[in-house]
């Protein structure tokens, strides 16, 4: 595990000098747009479509989504709880509660997962965030971000609107062959495969991309202390207990976990940009948990073997 955070950590890190150096005077968020663009609409539909279609699919994928569900309303209303006793203004609490509920399932969760499992744990990293994570964030985290955010009346989508996207056209079209126990072809596996492979890669760069450390700042930091409490710390505990009454078991049962000690969604700062939360404290919370990240993962991994 150790061994597999210090490879992503260099990704990270490239992506991270890249926003420093501008190399061939392209801005960090430039880059990224069109790097996680490409991810989105190729690469990542490619593995979805190739790992769904092959994933057992049954009542452990049920488990699966309950743990996310159950974990993510655990971190949104803890965060919400602690935001009210501690009198936190309503953009700032919004960005808080959207970061501590939502986790990197897929940018940072998914490459842990493969690396440290094998290509057989993509399939849960999936699962969790298609059938959990980004049903929620599009929903719920649509809701809370409008509740503490503004909202603007000229701009208004459906909440159903993300369903209408590639990586869940994939997802249903690659349930329903697995379903029907149509076998993949030989040749389409082998396309697959190959443009799955740039998946975990390019996330990671992008990862380093997206993490803004002029947004880390003294001022901010008893703010996104109860961010990193609950993320960090609570949400796997409560995972740990919650899993009892599933029976996840196994090497699957860790991946599960894992999950759910993730740091913050990056997704989520176009949510604050979105409906006007306090996008530095995001930032700021984006950053300081994937750091920190890199010391918990392993931590976690021995406690939930």
């Amino acid at each position: 595990m150790i061994t597999t955070l210090i490879q992503m950590a260099l990704l990270i890190t490239c992506g991270c000098v890249w926003r420093f150096l501008k190399p061939g005077g392209l801005e960090a968020d430039q880059t990224r747009l069109v790097l996680t663009t490409v991810v989105y609409y190729l690469l990542l539909p490619a593995m979805i479509l190739h790992v769904l279609w092959n994933a057992e699919i049954g009542v452990q994928s049920l488990k699966f989504s309950q743990l996310a569900v159950a974990s993510i309303f655990f971190g949104l209303a803890s965060m919400w709880l602690t935001g009210k006793l501690l009198k936190i203004n309503n953009s700032r609490l919004g960005a808080l509660v959207l970061a501590t509920g939502f986790p990197n399932v897929t940018y940072l969760g998914l490459p842990v997962l493969e690396q440290t499992f094998g290509p057989w744990a993509r399939s849960v990293a999936i699962q969790m965030d298609l059938f959990a994570g980004l049903p929620l964030l599009f929903t719920l985290g649509i809701v809370i971000a409008r509740y503490f955010g503004e909202d603007n009346d000229d701009d208004k989508k459906p909440i159903l609107a993300f369903l209408n996207a590639p990586p869940f056209w994939v997802a249903a079209a690659a349930v329903t062959m697995n379903l029907m126990h149509i076998p993949e072809p030989e040749w389409m596996s082998g396309i697959l495969e190959r443009l799955a492979g740039g998946v975990v890669p390019l996330m990671l760069f992008s990862l380093g991309l997206a993490l803004n450390w002029q947004a880390v700042s003294i001022r901010n930091l008893p703010y996104v202390i109860p961010v990193t409490t609950i993320k960090m710390l609570l949400m796997p505990l409560f995972a740990i207990w919650f899993n009892q009454y599933l029976g996840i078991e196994g090497e699957a049962k860790t991946a599960a976990l894992l999950e759910t000690a993730m740091p913050c969604m990056v997704l989520g700062i176009v949510f604050c940009d979105r409906y006007r939360l306090d996008a530095g404290i995001y930032a700021m919370s984006v950053t300081i948990t994937t750091v920190l990240s890199l010391v918990m993962l392993p931590f976690w991994y021995r406690m939930m073997q």
